[in-house]
């Protein structure tokens, strides 16, 4: 499977994650795909279990692609995952074997007040000149 192939089947799966599409957001795994959260100590195994993990979640979720990168097959996408209105900054690092993911890990940030330290040596994304 060629990168396009695989940038546009992440594509596809972010969008039904956005839109809540169960099935369509799940085509993306293997059968025997593993998906670990390192932060909570998680791993669950199976694309139905998996899907089953996100179908009982309660909360109501919204997935923001920043970005996606990659080629071969390791593909990460840094996307704002918002529950219930509230966002985390997330990365998602997907391991492909032909062209399903086989192995997945997620990465979960809450965002923070800047350090008063660095003002004057950042600028924030979104308000610097073209």
């Amino acid at each position: 499977m060629d990168d396009s192939t695989i940038r546009l089947a992440l594509e596809r799966h972010w969008a039904a994650s956005d839109a809540g599409d169960f099935t369509a957001e799940h085509d993306i795994y293997a059968e025997g795909a593993v998906l670990d959260y390192p932060q909570s100590g998680e791993r669950i195994r199976g694309r139905a279990n998996i899907r089953q993990s996100r179908l009982v979640q309660p909360n109501t979720k919204r997935f923001k692609v920043r970005r996606i990168i990659g080629t071969g097959d390791l593909w990460v996408t840094e996307y704002v995952l918002t529950y219930d209105g509230a966002p985390s900054y997330t990365v998602s690092i997907m391991e492909f074997r032909d062209g399903l993911v086989v192995y997945e890990t997620q990465y979960f940030a809450d965002p923070f007040v800047p350090a008063p330290s660095r003002a004057d040596l950042v600028e924030r994304p979104g308000t610097e000149a073209p």
